[in-house]
């Protein structure tokens, strides 16, 4: 079943707290007709609207075709974490890439960050930024070996804003008793993921973007023009964008090849009395486990807390039951706490856990599979994706090179492939190893 409806309805956001706390615009018409623009792009997720908002600015003709609403994906839905660097520690970039590569690409992720930061403040004040992104750890193991590459960071990229905690400095901030230790990176920080969208949306259109909504693309002709159809019309462009990550079905072969969707899951809870019981300082945390927890306190103290992964397209029925059961090991002093929204999401991963930027067809690029790190990252992508359709490729040439294998077993075996590597490393959590 299409991962575009499977759990959703069309053209209608979430159940999320996400959805409920934002004033979202009036739905946006759809594709009706023939038209021609310069660029296309497909997807208003934060790559394509952070592309479509730096072409605009460019002064290129763009039109975003968006199968339901303006942030209705991943980008309206995730943690809100705004993560330093790739899902890739630098020194393995190092190995794979060269040192100088892997110094021009984290010279470019701290780009992402401040580009992200820049452009909330100036069209998304209400996504509240905030800096400070945690991350803990269960075992000593993990925790030294983070404790290193904080230092690495610090003597080889000048990096001097991850802090190292121990397990009662940790516990100061973070109220549990499972964790050994863990660090917290002042340069990173955290958001609410769908006001965010939603500025980058109107601020592309202030720009002279058109955005369709409920105008799923059904097939492209390559081209000189590129020709893209929907079920009730036809694009003419030049360019096309694929901003699709998670959801881009059929489209893409050979971005479908190296970029798998998987569901992840989150619930809200009731405002919290005594948010201080659970986080004493306003910062986004996400753990060491393979199957990761994440969560951080809203604008109005509720715990948007998130657990638990699938790779086939169906959410699980409960939602709530899957992700209390996290929620309640890390803090049994939330047992009593109504939870009060829960949904799901589709991102994008990749095998190696960075992200895919490609040609993948006659003047057609893609960026995806942000692997957990795409707030920052897609909105850098579509700037990336824009200069490039200007003529300046340096970039994203660059980026193009981060090795991106293609998943195991093709589009029919990999999702059960990927299913037996998740129980394995979910049995590994558990057991400590």
């Amino acid at each position: 079943m299409s991962f575009l409806y499977a759990n959703d309805e069309i053209g209608r956001y979430p159940d999320s707290w996400y959805a409920a706390s934002t004033a979202v615009d009036q739905p946006r018409p759809w594709l009706r007709g023939r038209m021609e623009c310069d660029v296309c792009v497909i997807g208003a997720g934060f790559t394509g609207l952070s592309a479509a908002l730096h072409l605009a600015e460019r002064g290129f003709s763009v039109v975003v075709l968006e199968a339901h609403r303006a942030g209705f994906g991943a980008s309206g839905r995730n943690g809100g974490q705004v993560g330093t660097g790739l899902n890739k520690g630098q020194a393995d970039l190092e190995t794979r890439l060269g040192p100088s590569a892997a110094h021009q690409i984290w010279t470019m992720t701290e780009a992402a960050k401040a580009l992200t930061r820049k452009l909330t403040s100036a069209h998304a004040r209400d996504a509240g930024f905030a800096p400070g992104v945690a991350q803990a750890f269960y075992s000593k193991r993990d925790m030294a070996d983070h404790f290193r590459e904080a230092d690495y960071l610090a003597d080889t990229y000048g990096y001097h804003q991850i802090d190292a905690l121990e397990r009662a400095e940790l516990a100061d901030v973070i109220k549990t008793a499972r964790y050994v230790g863990g660090t917290i990176d002042w340069g990173a920080g955290h958001l609410h993921p769908l006001r965010y969208a939603v500025g980058l949306a109107r601020a592309a259109e202030a720009a002279g973007a058109i955005i369709h909504e409920v105008s799923p693309v059904t097939r492209i002709e390559d081209g000189s023009p590129n020709v893209v159809h929907t079920d009730r019309g036809q694009l003419k462009a030049g360019w096309v964008i694929h901003a699709t990550n998670g959801y881009h079905e059929r489209l893409n072969r050979k971005q479908a090849r190296h970029v798998m969707p998987i569901n992840n899951f989150l619930v809200a809870t009731e405002p919290l009395e005594n948010p201080e019981d659970v986080l004493s300082k306003n910062i986004a945390v996400a753990d060491a486990k393979f199957v990761l927890n994440y969560y951080r306190l809203s604008h109005d103290n509720r715990l948007i807390f998130g657990g638990g992964e699938s790779y086939g397209s169906q959410f699980p029925t409960n939602i709530f039951k899957k992700v209390r059961r996290p929620l309640r090991r890390l803090f049994p002093q939330l047992k009593n706490v109504e939870l009060t929204h829960a949904w799901g999401g589709t991102l994008g991963i990749t095998p190696s856990r960075v992200p895919l930027f490609a040609r993948v067809g006659p003047q057609q690029l893609t960026a995806s599979g942000y692997s957990g790190h795409g707030v920052a990252l897609a909105t850098f992508a579509g700037k990336i994706l824009a200069e490039t359709v200007a003529g300046q490729e340096e970039r994203f040439d660059l980026l193009s090179t981060l090795p991106v294998p293609g998943f195991p077993g093709g589009p029919y075996l990999r999702a059960p492939i990927m299913t037996l590597a998740m129980t394995w490393y979910s049995l590994r959590d558990k057991l400590g190893v």
